[in-house]
């Protein structure tokens, strides 16, 4: 991505990445091109275009106007440099695991994966000579033991199946980036708002886009994404992108750079499997894509208050959900984070996890944006604070003060008489914990009681929110300046001065090392 595009959120992105308003037209929404083929100005641009000297569009099969600006917005959400949609998630990850492996290689993969990705992997690649070693991801090292000198891919899922399980993405990165093998990643249920396995050391993304970022139930189709990370120049398990391609020109696919995956994918396996998206599928993409951030909040939130439900009834055995305390995943950061930061119900199953602080119900939700007063004066994490600040809410129960004070382990560093517990802290200050959302952009408390009207859910106006508390007005943003300056103290105080670290020793400096980065 360019620096200009870095400027812009996830939000903006999601709705903007990958396209520009048609020059002839000047319609704003993109179009659907409905066409298998395009005009060429003479021979010599198309002989251009078909030697890659130029990119442009050939045939729909490989290329198509309307699905490049969805997988340009796709590889802008997830960090990658480049793109390719599939008629289908099975069809992009066959197109992605061929695009690196054929007959006689292996690939060494996490076993706990979605049951159609488990048949191809057990009984259709061994069928065309790809052999698959399925290991326990919950033991990093699994994956180095299972490494074989034709091993072209370690592969896993962001959130496994069946049991939700998170990958160990730092461990299996270095272990993958020692043996120069790339991590392939199907990010399909975390979506790249949720979780960006580029910036855990991933080299390779797949999606099966019918899911979330669909999110309608209208279209099948899948993705790939390169995070152009990975060095292919002169890796000696890929011989195929270090020799001639006989069916391309002759083309060697490791000079193209940081594009060479995502090309080689598309020019080579894309034009002989045919597994492409339709023109119009990639329109629904785009539109899913375009509400995906709000439909992702509200899936987390639908999950985790089913997750607790099922957790308390009689008859349900077990529930996996990484966001339960008795998740096993809880305790990940303990030994690989050095500070948290928990927010909203975040905060509230933090505390309980790992100091038994109860929440309890409130009677009506606690919704608007209230005034609190700073407690701790000498904190680094409340450095720059006025002695009173707002702060918004959202929540349907809450933590007390008393069984903050009574946790020796804890300190209580900001409250509202209206809204209660506000900011928590272990005392080490490696901990905290925010009730309230002060990430909130200035519409958010007001897309949330426009959806509550609209589906007839009891809600009130939210307090100290609008003028005169009069919804027809635009809403009064006051609470930024001091959220801005919470989230820039923690990461400067406590994870950016205080977190013990051997720069060589991260796993994404070694994997940009071979690059001079």
């Amino acid at each position: 991505m360019s620096a200009q595009q870095h400027q812009y959120g996830f939000n903006t992105r999601q709705l903007h990445a990958g396209t520009q308003p048609d020059p002839t037209t000047k319609a704003r929404a993109v179009p659907i091109y409905q066409t298998t083929s395009y005009q060429f100005n003479d021979t010599e641009h198309a002989a251009r275009l078909f030697s890659l000297q130029e990119f442009g569009n050939i045939y729909t099969r490989i290329m198509n106007p309307t699905t490049d600006v969805f997988e340009q917005r796709l590889a802008n959400l997830e960090g990658g440099v480049g793109a390719l949609a599939a008629s289908s998630g099975h069809g992009a990850q066959a197109q992605a695991i061929l695009t690196l492996a054929g007959a006689g290689d292996h690939l060494v993969s996490a076993s706990t994966l979605y049951g159609g990705t488990y048949n191809q992997f057990v009984y259709t690649f061994p069928r065309i000579g790809i052999d698959v070693t399925l290991v326990d991801p919950n033991d990093p090292e699994n994956f180095r033991r299972a490494i074989r000198p034709n091993t072209k891919i370690i592969w896993g899922e962001t959130l496994g199946n069946p049991r939700i399980n998170v990958f160990p993405f730092e461990e299996v990165a270095a272990i993958a980036q020692a043996y120069g093998i790339p991590l392939v990643i199907d990010n399909t249920f975390a979506t790249p708002y949720l979780f960006r396995p580029f910036e855990w050391g991933a080299n390779i993304i797949v999606h099966s886009t019918t899911k979330f970022i669909g999110g309608h139930g209208t279209s099948i189709g899948g993705a790939i994404v390169d995070g152009g990370n990975f060095k292919w120049e002169g890796n000696p398990r890929f011989t195929n992108f270090n020799t001639p391609d006989e069916s391309y020109h002759g083309l060697v696919y490791s000079t193209l750079g940081q594009l060479a995956f995502i090309l080689k994918a598309r020019v080579q396996i894309l034009r002989d499997i045919g597994a492409s998206q339709s023109p119009f599928n990639s329109w629904l993409f785009i539109q899913g894509l375009e509400t995906l951030s709000l439909r992702m909040d509200r899936h987390v939130a639908n999950a985790q208050a089913v997750a607790e439900y099922l957790e308390k009834h009689s008859k349900v055995a077990w529930v996996s959900y990484p966001g339960l305390e008795s998740h096993p995943d809880m305790d990940w950061s303990e030994t690989n984070v050095f500070s948290t930061f928990h927010i909203c119900w975040g905060a509230q199953a933090g505390l309980s996890h790992r100091y038994g602080i109860p929440k309890y119900p409130l009677d009506r939700k606690m919704f608007g944006v209230f005034p609190h007063r700073v407690l701790a004066q000498n904190e680094m994490l409340l450095r720059g604070f006025d002695d009173e600040f707002l702060a918004p809410h959202s929540r349907h129960t809450e933590i007390r003060a008393e069984d903050i004070l009574r946790e020796p382990d804890l300190k209580l560093l900001a409250a509202s008489d209206e809204a209660g517990v506000y900011i928590v802290a272990s005392q080490d200050g490696r901990n905290i914990y925010i009730t309230g959302h002060s990430e909130y952009d200035p519409l958010t408390l007001k897309a949330e009681y426009d959806r509550d009207l609209a589906k007839g859910v009891p809600i009130h106006v939210p307090i100290n929110y609008y003028p005169n508390d009069d919804p027809a007005k635009l809403p009064r943003v006051r609470w930024r300046g001091h959220a801005n300056l919470l989230y820039t103290n923690w990461l400067n105080y406590h994870v950016y001065q205080e977190t013990p670290y051997d720069m060589e020793e991260i796993p994404i400096v070694k994997l940009f090392a071979p690059f001079g980065v």
